[in-house]
């Protein structure tokens, strides 16, 4: 038996883009940056970010399209695939992805996501599903 599972809470790192198989399948990439803090050896307080590609298919794809957007706080279940080419040049290439079965927005109702480069329309904030917690995000959980 193995397991092949990702957990991510984090924040967009950029807008979504989605396209469209042939077969008409919508599919939506986005990055997401997750962060952990600890202290060094001289007892200051240090920062990592790790930066994640993430893929959403079908009807979930078309959901986050619609609703995220850079800088929101969000949620996402599912399973690591990476995947080999080669690219124009014939160098061999490879992407790790994390291949979402389950995405939840958690930006609260009504808030517009941090101001990263340039301050969000409050229109553009989406409409959060009734059970996100109500948590309060200073810029030191921001990872960007």
């Amino acid at each position: 038996m193995s397991v092949n599972k990702a957990i991510l809470v984090g924040r967009l790192g950029r807008d979504p883009e989605t396209r469209y198989t042939s077969g008409g399948q919508a599919v939506c990439n986005f990055t997401m940056a997750t962060d952990e803090s600890f202290r060094d050896r001289a007892g200051e307080r240090q920062k990592r970010t790790e930066w994640h590609r993430i893929v959403l298919w079908g009807n979930l794809a078309e959901i986050a399209q619609q609703y995220l957007k850079k800088g929101m706080l969000v949620y996402v279940e599912g399973r690591i695939q990476t995947r080999q080419w080669d690219d124009r040049e014939g160098n061999k290439r490879t992407s790790t992805e994390i291949v979402g079965n389950v995405m939840r927005m958690l930006t609260p109702r009504g808030e517009v996501p941090p101001e990263v480069e340039a301050p969000a329309p409050a229109s553009a904030a989406a409409d959060a599903p009734a059970d996100a917690p109500d948590s309060q995000v200073s810029d030191e959980d921001i990872p960007f």
